[in-house]
């Protein structure tokens, strides 16, 4: 699967969150530093294996337990319009 982000959305870090604002919908959502790595990551799309691959290494968190949480957040990710996820294609 390779994550993209989606939309139009500006960013501030406030304390220990990113706080992220909608421009096109008005909408703002908070980030933990997880979250925000994850957020930097998916700067250019990536796939989940990318993306875990990374947090595994910056996080010291097992593979199982890091994907588990990754696709957990990526699902609320689309859910608010803020990433899609789109299939590989079969090469």
């Amino acid at each position: 699967m390779i994550v993209r982000r989606q939309g139009d959305w500006i960013t501030a870090k406030v304390g220990d969150e990113l706080v992220m604002m909608s421009t096109e919908k008005g909408k703002y959502i908070g980030l933990s530093d997880v979250g925000a790595c994850v957020w930097a990551l998916i700067e250019a799309p990536r796939s989940v294996d990318e993306v875990c691959a990374q947090l595994e290494r910056e996080f010291d968190v097992a593979p199982d337990v890091c994907r588990a949480d990754v696709e957990t957040f990526l699902e609320e990710l689309v859910r608010h319009g803020v990433a899609t996820l789109d299939s590989i294609a079969p090469s």
